[in-house]
């Protein structure tokens, strides 16, 4: 028997572009990024991706134990969804709403400052908790914060963190033990983040340049990004899941791509579609020298003939954990609004001769208007070898 069809309804987020998505939408149009910035930190400076919107929602009195900048991101963006996330609780019931979150870094920031407090004072500050910076609480404090009480937990797994959440998500409604889930991802800025991937000489100082021959690595990003999820149809539908793993490398991407070649022909698979079909890929595109070569490698083959791609991180860094739901969620908002435009691809426009050529969205692009079902991709890879591939329909 078919397993029933899943659907994404409310979509809420932040990040580098802007607080919500009236602010997001015409900002990634005209790659206008005001959160993309220079920083400082202990060992220099770094460019990254900043939320400049202030984060002025803080926890109830009952959750305060978990405030840090990391939850007020999470609280901003499900703030966006409430209404909808009201509106299911009271059809199904509070035990029949889950959370499926992930997350890479969670609170470490606050964890850094407080450590930095006890190295001056002697004693941890008196309002930090430890459950600001315990990587599996950002579902369970979402899930208190909402008022839902079914299954929540957090899921890390790198930079694939929150693709993999949609698949767990959809898992749930499948089995039917859940009728909604929120679902999506969250990670903040931190030294700890910024430093070790400086550590592996992987960072940019200047803007990410994602695919061309003078990449030099990524930004560093922070957002949160989440959707409700259910059976209920909706003009979009998640309508393919791939999972896969190299066993290659704990840091390094199998260089051919066979992994991730493994995702997305999996995520077709589970789709029902050939290639020809999707209209659009938003690509990982990290800007590193081997994740953009195996990525580019590996859409040559699955896309033969082509596709519409482009990377976005150069307009939000890259958000680790919460990278996957953001990047989704620019799919959905191509599918879902007619007015939004493709995400352009940001960068100097000097193509690696070295990498298999992509059909890159430089100038204002939308998907093809059909009277057809029409598909847009969104791929994600992180260390470890994990990889996913996701597939929404509208």
């Amino acid at each position: 028997m078919k397993a029933p069809s899943v659907y994404l309804h409310a979509l809420g987020m932040i990040n580098a572009l802007g607080g919500d998505l009236d602010s997001i939408v015409p900002a990634l149009a005209a790659t206008d990024a005001p959160g993309m910035t220079t920083v400082h930190t202990g060992i220099g400076d770094a460019f990254v991706g900043s939320v400049v919107t202030p984060l002025e929602l803080a926890p109830p009195a009952d959750l305060a134990r978990y405030d840090c900048r990391n939850n007020r991101l999470l609280l901003a963006a499900l703030a966006q969804i409430a209404p909808a996330v009201d509106a299911a609780r009271e059809r199904y019931g509070a035990h029949r709403i889950g959370v499926v979150l992930g997350t890479s870094t969670s609170g470490i920031e606050a964890a850094e400052a407080a450590f930095v407090y006890q190295a001056q004072a002697g004693a941890l500050p008196a309002n930090f908790n430890y459950r600001q910076m315990e990587i599996g609480t950002a579902a369970p404090f979402a899930a208190a914060a909402l008022g839902v009480k079914g299954p929540a937990y957090t899921i890390s797994t790198a930079c694939t963190s929150s693709a993999k959440a949609f698949a767990s998500a959809q898992r749930l409604l499948q089995l039917q033990l859940c009728d909604a889930v929120v679902v999506g991802g969250v990670d903040s800025l931190c030294e700890l983040t910024v430093q070790g991937f400086a550590s592996l000489e992987s960072t940019s100082g200047t803007r990410s340049n994602p695919l061309s021959r003078n990449r030099c690595g990524i930004n560093v990003g922070e957002g949160a990004a989440v959707f409700l999820m259910s059976r209920d149809e909706a003009a979009v539908r998640l309508a393919g899941v791939g999972e896969s793993s190299d066993a290659h490398h704990i840091s390094s991407p199998d260089p051919q791509g066979v992994g991730g070649e493994l995702a997305l022909r999996a995520a077709l698979a589970d789709a029902g579609l050939a290639p020809s079909s999707i209209g659009y890929v938003n690509l990982h595109a990290t800007a590193t020298r081997k994740n953009d070569e195996m990525e580019a490698r590996l859409m040559s083959r699955v896309f033969p003939d082509g596709v519409a791609t482009s990377g976005t991180k150069p307009l939000t860094g890259h958000q680790l954990g919460a990278a996957g739901a953001t990047e989704l969620g620019f799919a959905w908002l191509a599918l879902a609004r007619e007015d939004v435009p493709l995400p352009r691809h940001v960068w100097d426009g000097e193509a690696d001769p070295a990498l298999p050529p992509l059909d890159l969205v430089e100038s204002e692009r939308f998907l093809p208007r059909s009277a057809g079902t029409r598909y847009a991709m969104s791929n994600s890879f992180a260390f470890g070898g994990s990889n996913v591939s996701l597939i929404v329909a509208g």
